[in-house]
Protein backbone atom coordinates (compact mmCIF):
# COMPACT_ATOMS: atom_id res chain seq x y z
CA UNK A 1 0.00 0.00 0.00
CA UNK A 2 1.53 3.26 -1.12
CA UNK A 3 1.18 6.46 0.81
CA UNK A 4 -0.07 9.74 -0.65
CA UNK A 5 0.09 13.07 1.20
CA UNK A 6 -2.32 13.10 4.12
CA UNK A 7 -3.60 16.45 2.86
CA UNK A 8 -5.25 14.52 -0.01
CA UNK A 9 -7.12 12.21 2.35
CA UNK A 10 -10.88 12.88 2.10
CA UNK A 11 -12.34 14.41 5.23
CA UNK A 12 -13.96 11.77 7.44
CA UNK A 13 -17.48 12.30 8.68
CA UNK A 14 -17.70 13.35 12.36
CA UNK A 15 -17.25 10.36 14.64
CA UNK A 16 -15.15 8.34 12.20
CA UNK A 17 -11.81 10.11 12.53
CA UNK A 18 -10.39 7.13 14.46
CA UNK A 19 -10.83 4.68 11.57
CA UNK A 20 -7.52 4.02 9.80
CA UNK A 21 -7.52 5.19 6.17
CA UNK A 22 -4.82 5.41 3.53
CA UNK A 23 -4.28 5.32 -0.21
CA UNK A 24 -4.54 1.78 -1.59
CA UNK A 25 -2.89 1.15 -4.96
CA UNK A 26 -4.80 -2.10 -5.48
CA UNK A 27 -8.14 -0.29 -5.26
CA UNK A 28 -6.99 2.98 -6.82
CA UNK A 29 -8.65 4.90 -4.00
CA UNK A 30 -8.32 5.98 -0.40
CA UNK A 31 -9.71 3.17 1.70
CA UNK A 32 -10.80 2.63 5.30
CA UNK A 33 -9.75 -0.56 7.07
CA UNK A 34 -12.32 -2.08 9.46
CA UNK A 35 -11.44 -4.29 12.40
CA UNK A 36 -14.00 -6.52 14.14
CA UNK A 37 -16.57 -4.43 16.00
CA UNK A 38 -16.05 -1.31 13.86
CA UNK A 39 -18.17 0.44 11.23
CA UNK A 40 -17.59 3.32 8.84
CA UNK A 41 -19.83 5.66 6.82
CA UNK A 42 -18.73 7.97 4.01
CA UNK A 43 -20.00 10.34 1.35
CA UNK A 44 -16.69 10.25 -0.52
CA UNK A 45 -15.37 8.19 -3.42
CA UNK A 46 -13.40 5.93 -1.10
CA UNK A 47 -13.39 2.24 -0.32
CA UNK A 48 -14.04 0.34 2.90
CA UNK A 49 -12.45 -3.06 3.36
CA UNK A 50 -12.19 -5.84 5.90
CA UNK A 51 -11.42 -9.54 6.28
CA UNK A 52 -14.21 -11.85 7.42
CA UNK A 53 -14.35 -15.37 8.77
CA UNK A 54 -17.39 -16.12 10.91
CA UNK A 55 -18.16 -12.42 11.18
CA UNK A 56 -20.67 -10.60 9.01
CA UNK A 57 -20.34 -7.32 7.16
CA UNK A 58 -23.42 -5.47 6.00
CA UNK A 59 -22.72 -3.02 3.19
CA UNK A 60 -25.54 -0.48 3.14
CA UNK A 61 -26.00 2.65 1.04
CA UNK A 62 -28.52 5.12 -0.27
CA UNK A 63 -28.54 4.17 -3.95
CA UNK A 64 -29.54 7.73 -4.96
CA UNK A 65 -27.17 9.92 -2.92
CA UNK A 66 -24.36 7.38 -2.57
CA UNK A 67 -23.86 7.88 1.17
CA UNK A 68 -23.21 4.53 2.77
CA UNK A 69 -20.97 2.34 4.84
CA UNK A 70 -19.97 -1.05 6.16
CA UNK A 71 -19.91 -2.76 9.55
CA UNK A 72 -18.08 -5.84 10.86
CA UNK A 73 -19.73 -7.77 13.66
CA UNK A 74 -20.28 -11.11 15.34
CA UNK A 75 -22.89 -12.25 17.83
CA UNK A 76 -21.58 -13.56 21.16
CA UNK A 77 -20.87 -17.29 21.29
CA UNK A 78 -23.57 -18.17 23.83
CA UNK A 79 -27.06 -16.83 23.09
CA UNK A 80 -28.17 -18.01 26.57
CA UNK A 81 -30.70 -20.41 25.10
CA UNK A 82 -31.20 -23.75 23.46
CA UNK A 83 -30.57 -23.65 19.69
CA UNK A 84 -30.82 -19.84 19.70
CA UNK A 85 -34.26 -20.02 21.37
CA UNK A 86 -35.69 -21.87 18.39
CA UNK A 87 -34.10 -19.43 15.94
CA UNK A 88 -35.61 -16.46 17.76
CA UNK A 89 -32.19 -16.06 19.44
CA UNK A 90 -31.86 -14.24 22.74
CA UNK A 91 -30.61 -11.01 24.22
CA UNK A 92 -27.26 -11.59 22.52
CA UNK A 93 -28.71 -10.63 19.14
CA UNK A 94 -28.69 -7.06 20.44
CA UNK A 95 -24.99 -6.91 19.60
CA UNK A 96 -26.01 -7.36 15.98
CA UNK A 97 -28.78 -4.80 16.49
CA UNK A 98 -26.18 -2.28 17.65
CA UNK A 99 -23.98 -2.96 14.61
CA UNK A 100 -26.86 -2.61 12.15
CA UNK A 101 -28.69 0.28 13.80
CA UNK A 102 -25.58 2.40 14.32
CA UNK A 103 -24.65 1.95 10.66
CA UNK A 104 -28.13 2.77 9.36
CA UNK A 105 -28.58 5.71 11.73
CA UNK A 106 -25.30 7.28 10.58
CA UNK A 107 -26.29 6.88 6.93
CA UNK A 108 -29.65 8.55 7.58
CA UNK A 109 -28.03 11.27 9.68
CA UNK A 110 -25.70 12.12 6.81
CA UNK A 111 -28.39 12.54 4.15
CA UNK A 112 -29.48 9.02 3.33
CA UNK A 113 -33.16 8.18 2.84
CA UNK A 114 -34.55 4.98 4.30
CA UNK A 115 -36.64 4.27 1.18
CA UNK A 116 -33.46 4.28 -0.95
CA UNK A 117 -31.38 1.92 1.19
CA UNK A 118 -29.95 -1.24 -0.35
CA UNK A 119 -28.12 -3.97 1.57
CA UNK A 120 -25.38 -6.43 0.64
CA UNK A 121 -24.26 -9.14 3.10
CA UNK A 122 -20.94 -10.95 3.30
CA UNK A 123 -19.14 -13.42 5.58
CA UNK A 124 -20.49 -15.96 8.02
CA UNK A 125 -18.04 -18.68 7.00
CA UNK A 126 -17.68 -21.73 9.23
CA UNK A 127 -14.05 -21.36 10.23
CA UNK A 128 -14.38 -21.65 14.04
CA UNK A 129 -14.88 -25.39 13.85
CA UNK A 130 -14.72 -26.05 17.59
CA UNK A 131 -17.68 -23.78 18.37
CA UNK A 132 -21.38 -23.64 17.67
CA UNK A 133 -21.84 -22.52 14.05
CA UNK A 134 -21.31 -18.85 14.83
CA UNK A 135 -21.18 -17.98 11.14
CA UNK A 136 -24.63 -19.40 10.39
CA UNK A 137 -26.09 -17.71 13.45
CA UNK A 138 -24.70 -14.42 12.19
CA UNK A 139 -26.21 -15.03 8.74
CA UNK A 140 -29.63 -15.89 10.18
CA UNK A 141 -29.57 -12.78 12.34
CA UNK A 142 -28.54 -10.46 9.50
CA UNK A 143 -31.15 -11.76 7.08
CA UNK A 144 -33.90 -11.61 9.71
CA UNK A 145 -32.89 -8.10 10.73
CA UNK A 146 -33.01 -6.81 7.15
CA UNK A 147 -36.40 -8.44 6.54
CA UNK A 148 -37.84 -7.14 9.81
CA UNK A 149 -36.74 -3.60 9.00
CA UNK A 150 -38.31 -3.78 5.55
CA UNK A 151 -34.99 -3.31 3.78
CA UNK A 152 -33.82 -5.07 0.63
CA UNK A 153 -30.86 -7.42 0.18
CA UNK A 154 -29.64 -6.93 -3.38
CA UNK A 155 -26.72 -9.38 -3.19
CA UNK A 156 -24.84 -11.58 -0.74
CA UNK A 157 -21.93 -13.99 -0.48
CA UNK A 158 -22.25 -15.82 2.83
CA UNK A 159 -21.61 -19.16 4.50
CA UNK A 160 -19.43 -22.07 3.38
CA UNK A 161 -16.05 -22.77 4.94
CA UNK A 162 -13.65 -20.03 3.88
CA UNK A 163 -12.77 -16.47 4.93
CA UNK A 164 -13.27 -13.50 2.63
CA UNK A 165 -11.70 -10.17 1.84
CA UNK A 166 -14.45 -7.64 1.08
CA UNK A 167 -13.98 -4.18 -0.45
CA UNK A 168 -16.99 -1.86 -0.74
CA UNK A 169 -17.37 1.46 -2.54
CA UNK A 170 -20.58 3.05 -1.20
CA UNK A 171 -20.70 5.88 -3.74
CA UNK A 172 -21.11 3.41 -6.62
CA UNK A 173 -22.28 0.31 -4.76
CA UNK A 174 -19.46 -1.77 -6.23
CA UNK A 175 -18.22 -4.67 -4.06
CA UNK A 176 -15.19 -6.87 -4.62
CA UNK A 177 -15.04 -10.19 -2.77
CA UNK A 178 -12.03 -12.49 -2.63
CA UNK A 179 -12.37 -15.93 -1.09
CA UNK A 180 -9.14 -16.56 0.77
CA UNK A 181 -7.04 -19.71 0.78
CA UNK A 182 -6.71 -21.82 3.91
CA UNK A 183 -3.26 -20.41 4.70
CA UNK A 184 -5.03 -17.26 5.90
CA UNK A 185 -7.30 -19.16 8.28
CA UNK A 186 -5.05 -19.29 11.35
CA UNK A 187 -4.65 -15.51 11.46
CA UNK A 188 -8.37 -14.91 10.98
CA UNK A 189 -9.36 -17.60 13.49
CA UNK A 190 -7.07 -16.03 16.10
CA UNK A 191 -8.47 -12.56 15.39
CA UNK A 192 -12.09 -13.69 15.61
CA UNK A 193 -11.53 -15.90 18.67
CA UNK A 194 -10.05 -12.91 20.52
CA UNK A 195 -12.94 -10.71 19.37
CA UNK A 196 -15.47 -13.35 20.47
CA UNK A 197 -13.93 -13.49 23.95
CA UNK A 198 -14.15 -9.72 24.19
CA UNK A 199 -17.83 -9.48 23.28
CA UNK A 200 -18.74 -12.53 25.39
CA UNK A 201 -17.26 -10.70 28.39
CA UNK A 202 -19.28 -7.52 27.84
CA UNK A 203 -22.75 -7.04 29.33
CA UNK A 204 -25.58 -6.31 26.92
CA UNK A 205 -26.80 -2.83 27.79
CA UNK A 206 -28.66 0.05 26.24
CA UNK A 207 -30.91 0.42 23.23
CA UNK A 208 -30.57 2.19 19.91
CA UNK A 209 -33.57 3.47 17.97
CA UNK A 210 -33.77 4.07 14.25
CA UNK A 211 -34.58 7.55 12.99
Amino acid sequence: MASLPSACLPLALPGFEHIKRAWNDAYGAYSARLNPGEYYVTKNAEGIYTTLGSCISACIRDRVSGVGGMNHFMLPESPDDEKWKAAGMGSSDRYGNFAMEHLINEILKNGGSRKNLEVKLFGGGRILMNLLDVGMRNIVFARDYVATEGLRIVSEDVGEVFPRMVVYFPLTGVVRVKRLRSLHNNIIVEQETNYLRTIDAKPVIGDVELF
